[in-house]
């Protein structure tokens, strides 16, 4: 019984290719390639003669049971054209077809384009949201960038540099003030980090022209340029000092900070209470 490995391969620099990946790749019987010539370059770079077979988006349903077939006689490899298979490439389905039919599949860990943007964005203290690729259709899109900003969470998908401009802008719309950064050609020559807020950047990226590259943009959590839960903590002080209603003091906090307005009224309650409580009338 043979062994599906999901290779990751470089994203741009070559160097990146480790001796693991290498030898796992030369040493299977055949390797499934979202483009077979685009592998082949890296494969004749690595001096690797392995036999190729092509998997991509359009026959990955079809080439399931050839594959399987495959994996009967021997070890397969999945690549896809650059980064980590199955992370917004073809590979989910012949991943769980080989684990469904009981074949062993391990990764064999390298570059990703998700994961290089999370690391040097700043933005990655806590839970993240990765939604890949955004549907074509404006209000699906919409749709799903609002419910995943509502999370507070950082933020992270993949851009086309044809849509870029304007996906920024919609961040702009719905999150002006969120921290954000914009990965084009990471590990390459012209690699470039762009940041600002949503709207900076919305304003920024209008007067570029012919943007190239692969992008990765990023949005940090809902605290991720705001003050902290001591600031916050202070300026509710402040305000109910002043004799500021709870209500309204929860609304401007919210605003300063970007708490979510739920959880710095449950502060200023529970801060009114103990106040109460140390100095009743």
């Amino acid at each position: 019984m043979g062994t599906l490995y999901v290779v990751a391969t470089p994203i741009g620099n070559i160097e990146d290719v480790s001796p693991r990946a290498g030898r796992v790749l030369a040493s299977v019987e055949v390797i499934a390639a979202e483009d077979t010539r685009h592998t082949g370059r890296l494969l004749s770079r690595l001096g690797i003669a392995t036999p190729m077979i092509s998997y991509h988006a359009f026959n990955e349903r079809s080439r399931i049971e050839m594959l399987l077939e495959r994996l009967d006689a021997g070890d397969v490899a999945l690549v896809s054209d650059a980064g980590t298979p199955s992370i917004s490439d073809p590979g989910a389905a012949i991943v769980h077809a080989a684990a469904t039919a009981g074949f062993p599949v391990l990764a064999v860990p390298g570059p990703s384009a998700f994961t290089a943007a999370m690391s040097i964005s700043g933005f990655t203290d806590g839970p993240v949201v990765f939604l890949g690729f955004l549907p074509r259709k404006k209000g699906e899109r919409t749709h799903l960038l609002e419910r995943s900003l509502d999370t507070g969470f950082a933020l992270f998908l993949f851009e086309s540099p044809r849509r870029v401009v304007s996906t920024i802008r919609e961040l702009a719309e719905i999150a002006p003030d969120r921290e954000t950064a914009v990965f084009r050609e990471m590990t390459k020559m012209y690699e470039e980090t762009l940041r600002g807020t949503s709207a900076h950047l919305a304003d920024l990226l209008s007067e570029l022209d012919n943007i190239k590259g692969e992008i990765v943009i990023g949005v940090a959590g809902r605290n991720g340029d705001s003050v902290s839960q001591a600031s916050a903590h202070d300026l509710l002080s402040a305000r109910l000092c002043s004799g500021m209603s709870v209500s309204q003091t929860a609304k401007e906090v919210a605003a300063l900070t970007g708490i979510p307005r739920s959880d710095v009224y449950e502060m200023a309650v529970t801060m009114r209470a103990v106040e109460k409580r140390l100095y009743p009338d």
